[in-house]
């Protein structure tokens, strides 16, 4: 009836995860998924050291997967201009990287990528101020 080991705390773990999503603005979406994306590189690291293959490429394909389905498909290429352009290269180059990184066992690839998303949090959260403050703001919408 009940999987053995952990699965109360692993349940109770999954719905803070959702309820945190749920109840998150767009802003600290794209927070969340850069460290999803970087705890699932730590993690590949860690495989890595310990040769543990399989490990390995289950942490990096996570690692893939957030940074193309949930940071590179939230970019609104049309409207972002030249910035989501740049993002958009940038995170086909860490994906390229990312599977590199699996393939050669390299935990140089690995820290690169981290590097660059750490660089990209820390600039989005930097953001956050301004964020709040136009989202305070009256639109012209709202005021008619």
């Amino acid at each position: 009836m009940f999987s053995p080991g952990h699965s109360g705390a692993n349940a109770y773990a999954r719905v803070g995860v959702e309820t945190g999503v749920m109840g998150a603005s767009p802003h600290r979406l794209i927070v969340m998924l850069y460290q999803g994306a970087r705890q699932a590189i730590a993690q590949a690291r860690m495989h890595v050291q310990q040769g543990n293959v399989s490990g390995r490429g289950e942490a990096i394909g996570k690692a893939i997967q957030i940074v193309e389905s949930g940071l590179q498909q939230s970019l609104n290429l049309e409207v972002g201009g030249e910035i989501a352009q740049r993002l958009n290269a940038l995170y086909s180059y860490m994906s390229r990287r990312l599977l590199e990184a699996n393939i050669k066992a390299s935990e140089a690839m690995l820290v690169e990528v981290d590097g660059l998303l750490a660089t990209l949090e820390e600039a989005w959260i930097g953001i956050a101020p301004e964020i709040a403050r136009m989202a305070a703001q009256p639109t012209a919408e709202s005021m008619r």
